[in-house]
């Protein structure tokens, strides 16, 4: 079973963490919502499989540090 563990704010940004995941071993997929069915452009669910989702979180938590920490 697919489940969400991360929305966001874009399309492009959805393909950048799906690409993070990817390189990690972990099968991902991309859901558009609300504005990005109609629009085009949105926010979009990223969802992994049940099993691999505490691990997809870590990795996406890992990212988001040391995205940070290089901005400063």
């Amino acid at each position: 079973m697919w489940t969400v563990i991360y929305i966001a704010a874009n399309r492009a940004q959805a393909e950048k963490m799906k690409d993070i995941l990817s390189a990690e071993g972990i099968l991902s997929n991309t859901r558009a919502t609300g504005a990005a069915l109609a629009a085009g452009d949105g926010a979009y669910e990223i969802l992994v499989l049940e099993s691999e989702a505490n691990e997809a979180n870590e990795i996406i938590c890992q990212y988001a540090v040391m995205k940070n920490l290089t901005r400063g």
